[in-house]
């Protein structure tokens, strides 16, 4: 410390990282725990409550005293003692063992106060730090025979590869979600192998929605899933895959799918909400959001406790490791953690846009659709003779149906109606109506027998 930095600090007070004391009291151990707990912070041993400097007699004393009260808190705090002139400054690093304790109680800075935790708090903060795993606790305490569902771990066996060579029982408790002494499932247990597991924990419900627009105002369709986790999964995928466009590419005598966001890239994303969400938090589900112009997958809880939004998709940290070391039994997932570059690396080859990545209250992966590239492509095709470019809806020459009619046949001329009247969200005497008015301004044609042809987009003279 220099002198120009002391007389700054007594000019602006105590404050977040920063406490005074005019000498050492019993007070001093609340005030190591409530840095240790917080983000760590410096301790002036001399100068009062006014920001007055008073000074201290400072001895080999003093600091052994001092060093004391530092090892009897609980974790002991690793601190360090400075010496400037006659204050005495006590450097308090963050803990990495958190939540510390003194004599007094768990504390934790509130602006520049020690603030005492009560039970509601200290729960809380032990979440946060991740001291607690919710996917190790036991939240139903009912004999597991009463809500386990054999078939579950058999098709759980089966993906894994594991043969069955030991009783259900023996089974589950190498797999670690179930207790030794009362057959109580853990929540992992109950999330993996109970056919509803949100009768039991309502936070695992994963909720889709496909909406009209790119707002959160006119939805199409909703399915919430209330099913064990490799259920879960599947089902996400299939609303997706429902909803998302697809075209075709003929390879031999075989004709391959192609998912518009590539179906691996959206899984590992669905995949990361369910394993990685913040279970504590049960006020919200994991979300899977289907816009005009994008897809969004969130999960409750941000990023897990030591990642950084800088770090992400190097470094791994599991929140709900037990979760994921199942995932990684049924191969869901890679112990190394790549699946987030991998579904990177997924979405450029398919030459989309790389997915964007929002780190708030929650974690939300976004992948733009490629719909601005198609419409652009139908705009060539179509020439200019209709006037305005269809990404500006050409003006009032084609109404939403039409042009959502119109992209959905771009990229799959074999389309049927009832196809699209599922992916547009109208009866299909809309969209019988909506191809009539299409034909009729020589944008579209049927080319063979209603059952066996095509359509196709005209481009005018």
């Amino acid at each position: 410390m220099t002198q120009t930095e002391l007389e700054t600090i007594l000019h602006e007070g105590e404050e977040y990282q920063l406490e005074f004391k005019e000498n050492v009291n019993s007070d001093l151990s609340k005030e190591m725990v409530a840095f240790a707990n917080s983000s760590g912070g410096r301790i002036l041993i001399g100068i009062d409550d006014d920001s007055k400097l008073k000074g201290v007699s400072i001895n080999n004393e003093l600091k052994s005293r001092i060093q004391t009260i530092a090892n009897d808190c609980d974790p002991r705090i690793d601190i360090r003692l400075e010496t400037f002139q006659n204050v005495l400054i006590i450097h308090v690093p963050e803990g990495t063992e958190k939540p510390y304790r003194c004599n007094k109680g768990f504390y934790i800075r509130n602006g520049a106060n020690s603030q005492k935790m009560d039970t509601g708090q200290i729960v809380n903060f032990v979440q946060q730090e991740g001291r607690i795993k919710f996917d190790e606790q036991i939240k139903v305490k009912t004999n597991y025979k009463k809500i386990f569902k054999p078939e579950l771990l058999k098709t759980f066996l089966k993906i894994a590869n594991i043969p069955q060579i030991m009783g259900d029982e023996d089974i589950l408790r190498n797999l670690n979600v179930l207790n030794k002494d009362n057959l109580y499932l853990n929540n992992a247990g109950i999330l993996f192998f109970t056919e509803k597991p949100g009768d039991y924990i309502n936070q695992c419900i994963v909720t889709c929605g496909l909406y009209k627009g790119t707002e959160k105002i006119h939805i199409l369709d909703r399915k919430d899933i209330n099913a064990d986790f490799i259920t879960t999964i599947n089902e996400a995928i299939i609303f997706l895959t429902k909803h998302l466009n697809v075209s075709y590419k003929i390879e031999s005598i075989q004709r391959q799918d192609i998912l518009e966001i590539p179906e691996i890239a959206l899984r590992e994303a669905v995949i990361n909400a369910v394993t990685h969400r913040n279970y504590f938090e049960d006020g919200a589900n994991v979300m899977i959001e289907i816009f005009d112009d994008r897809v969004e997958i969130s999960n409750p809880g941000g990023l897990p406790k030591g990642l950084e939004p800088k770090d992400f998709g190097k470094k791994s940290v599991r929140r709900n490791p037990l979760i994921a070391n199942l995932f990684q039994r049924v191969r869901f997932i890679e112990k190394m953690g790549t699946g987030i570059n991998r579904m990177k690396q997924e979405v450029l080859n398919a030459g989309l846009q790389e997915p964007q990545y929002e780190f708030t209250g929650f974690f939300t992966i976004l992948f733009k659709r490629p719909i601005a590239e198609k419409v652009e492509e139908i705009n060539n095709k179509l020439g200019d003779k209709l006037g305005d470019k269809l990404g500006d809806r050409l003006g009032d020459k084609l109404g939403d149906t039409e042009l959502k009619i119109l992209e959905l046949i771009f990229l799959d001329k074999n389309i049927s109606i009832t196809k699209l009247s599922e992916k547009v969200g109208v009866s299909t005497t809309a969209i019988e109506n909506n191809l009539n008015k299409l034909k009729e301004k020589g944008i579209l044609k049927r080319i063979g027998k209603p059952k066996t042809g095509h359509w196709e987009i005209i481009k005018p003279d």
